[in-house]
């Protein structure tokens, strides 16, 4: 068996760039100036960028860069230059969560691989199938999954995958989480997320707790596991932290990933590995703040897994040593020298398959002295800080010749340039596809009459107060029993989450679904696939977190037979009439899902009685959170403290021309549904002026959008 594992380490700067390489890092990722996760690290600049990819290949390392934000049209029209110095340097690959830029990317840029960011919430197979139709070569799966679902999803599609083994959790699933944009303005979808899961909460009067502040990810102990799971890519997380952080964890995953390797070839099992107590001290002192787990791996949630309390003795692992600063990461080189009195000196330089031959000034006769073959090697072997070493080194003389050393030192210097011109040529790409024009197709109300008003309810009580009050579509969750009414379309909302159990209960359950609901709203890629798979025939709708930012994911989910998006929750107005929602419903009120979570709050505080329900977590400024547990799949789902209300802005939504108004109910009483469809149907409807008629509400993005 001959696996190799690639260490992936972060590259917040240049300097975290060079400690990576010198610590044994396979591969590196970071970002540029734009459209990365991680908005507020260093990031480097185009220059610096085209160099950080030259520097990487003359060490056979690879490097990825991220793009795994959420793109707006004005910002897909910038993405062509952006790419383009990366992508002709021979950049290894980009990092994407936004269907629409994996769509631009695959048209545009052919010959870049195209990673899945964590972001996209991958969660089994039929989310990682979903995304080979695009040419993705590799999965950054859901960081909650468990081994035994990364190993059925690699065994299944033959994706790389590409795991987290060190460094910070999300307590929610990445690209599931609002939290930060709907209090502060600041998304982690647009790389801005300003942590507030890391502050402390309070539940049922008990003392505030960090409860959802999840501890350090470190699975050292468990590598063989991820290795014989088929792990391809061990990801470090950190590209917020410092050189000296990067340089130790990625010695330690290095080191013990060929340990571990080496033990397999020897025909060793997993009890002959060890990791030793000094190097785990030295490991897991690079960095303390909340403690360490083993993540998802082998648990679902607990909690042992949350740092209820920061520790008194947290600290960044700043030192003044920079132990990577001594290492010099040079790459061995064979040479030849050939000297011959009357012809010009010859240089050949070799590096693994490439060679490059090239001349100096012509040879002299020593009048006194001739060079003497040693002074020649010590002279030319003196590669100072380039990035080479000889390793073998053949001087050949013929006569009593001479060259200054000035003349030596020159020919040095042109073989090295010439040879790392040679080894970047092997990854450098031609001009890619120049048609940049992103097409926009801006829909209009296809009817031209009034959009309908639809509702998303949580309760029986619900569903029957929005149909009695006049509600002609309803999207329900699977355990809402109803009576059909006439001229009513009933859709199934199915979860957030699609993971195995709730696989196997939907297969059981396909035949009913197919005969008694009218359609299928969809919340992630792996419920489409298995849609697909089913042949299903009536009409799928996606809801807003499949992600519609722009006009190529807008027209990717239309050419996937998806009939109605959900406006993105995260533009505001001005933004989504030049998107266009003229296919899409538009949410206009409700307490919006913040949070989707395999952590339980439940279990953290207390313990899970596995029946589901809601209960309410307030922050330090006593806002009220609601959190319901889906019990039957395992996760959970927080909603904002306040419920969105824009019924006085319907001449502004009208405007829009949205396909359909959305009204999500979660906690509200019979009488609330009934008295917020009315005051929505006298707006959109009646066209009367309608002012805000609860106590505590928000505008969500409506006017502010996020940057």
């Amino acid at each position: 068996m001959n696996r190799v594992v690639e260490i992936l380490a972060p590259a917040g700067s240049m300097e975290c760039l060079q400690a990576a390489i010198a610590a044994g890092a396979d591969a590196v990722y970071l970002g540029g100036t734009r459209f990365g996760a991680r908005a507020y690290a260093q990031n480097l600049s185009e220059e610096d960028m085209v160099q950080a990819i030259e520097y990487v290949h003359i060490h056979r390392r690879k490097i990825y860069m991220t793009v795994n934000t959420l793109l707006k049209d004005r910002e897909m029209e910038e993405l062509y230059a952006y790419l383009l110095p990366y992508y002709r340097a021979g950049l290894d690959g980009v990092i994407v969560q936004d269907i629409g830029v994996v769509k631009y990317i695959r048209e545009h840029f052919p010959e870049m691989p195209v990673h899945a960011s964590t972001q996209m919430t991958i969660t089994n197979t039929l989310g990682a199938d979903h995304l080979k139709q695009y040419g993705i070569t590799r999965v950054v799966p859901a960081r909650e999954l468990s081994l035994g679902e990364i190993r059925d999803m690699k065994r299944q599609t033959g994706l790389e995958m590409e795991c987290f083994v060190h460094g910070a959790l999300c307590y929610c699933y990445s690209g599931q989480c609002l939290l930060s944009s709907m209090i502060g303005g600041r998304s982690g979808n647009r790389g801005q997320c300003a942590q507030p899961c890391r502050l402390p909460y309070q539940i049922d009067g008990k003392k505030p707790a960090d409860l959802m502040s999840l501890k350090d990810l470190c699975t050292i102990d468990i590598l063989p596991e991820l290795i014989d799971a088929g792990v391809d890519s061990f990801k470090i997380e950190g590209r917020m932290k410092q050189p000296e952080y990067v340089y130790t964890v990625v010695k330690m995953y290095r080191k013990y990933a060929d340990h571990y390797l080496k033990l397999q070839k020897e025909g060793k099992d997993r009890s002959a590995y060890r990791v030793s107590e000094a190097d785990k001290r030295e490991l897991l002192a690079a960095y303390q703040r909340r403690g360490y787990c083993e993540g998802y791996y082998h648990q679902h949630n607990g909690r042992d897994m949350i740092s209820l309390k920061r520790p008194k003795n947290a600290k960044d692992g700043n030192t003044e040593e920079k132990p990577w600063q001594d290492i010099k990461v040079q790459e061995k080189i064979n040479g030849i020298l050939t000297f011959s009195v009357g012809k010009r000196a010859k240089l050949t330089v070799s590096y693994g398959n490439i060679t490059v031959e090239c001349t100096g000034q012509e040879v002299q006769e020593a009048q006194k002295q001739p060079l003497d073959p040693k002074r020649i090697e010590k002279q030319m072997r003196k590669t100072g800080n380039t990035e080479f070493v000889f390793e073998r080194l053949k001087i050949h003389t013929e006569g009593n010749v001479f060259l200054p050393m000035q003349a030596l030192n020159e020919l040095r210097r042109e073989g090295i340039k010439e040879l790392t011109e040679k080894i970047q040529m092997q990854y450098r790409r031609e001009e890619a596809d120049c048609e940049t024009e992103t097409k926009k197709t801006v829909e209009k109300n296809s009817t031209g009459k009034e959009c309908s008003i639809s509702a998303s309810v949580q309760s029986k009580a619900q569903l029957e107060a929005a149909v009695n009050s006049g509600v002609r579509c309803v999207y329900l969750d699977e355990e809402i029993e109803f009576e059909r009414e006439n001229g009513v379309q009933y859709f199934l909302a199915m979860p957030y989450i699609f993971r195995e159990r709730t696989i196997r209960r939907y297969e059981r359950m396909y035949a009913k679904i197919e005969e008694k609901y009218d359609g299928i709203l969809i919340r992630n890629w792996e419920s489409y696939e298995w849609l697909r798979q089913h042949a299903y025939q009536k009409e799928i709708r996606s809801d807003y977190n499949l992600y519609i930012f722009n006009q190529k994911a807008k027209e990717e989910l239309k050419d996937l037979g998806i009939g109605q998006g959900t406006a993105p929750v995260e533009l505001n107005d001005r933004e989504l009439a030049e998107l266009g929602i003229g296919e899409q419903a538009f949410i206009a009120y409700g307490y919006q899902p913040v949070m989707v979570s395999a952590g339980c709050i439940k279990k953290t505080s207390a313990s899970c009685d596995g029946k589901g329900g809601v209960l309410t977590i307030s922050d330090r400024y006593q806002k009220e959170f609601t959190v319901r547990c889906y019990c039957r799949d395992c996760y959970n789902v927080m909603y904002n403290s306040a419920p969105l209300f824009l019924a006085d802005k319907a001449e502004e939504i009208r405007k829009l021309m949205p396909a359909q108004i959305r009204l999500d109910f979660t906690v509200e009483n019979k009488e609330q549904v009934r008295e917020i469809c009315k005051i929505y149907m006298n707006a959109f409807t009646e066209g009367k002026k309608m002012e805000p008629q609860i106590r505590e509400y928000t505008r969500g993005h409506f006017k502010r959008g996020v940057k």
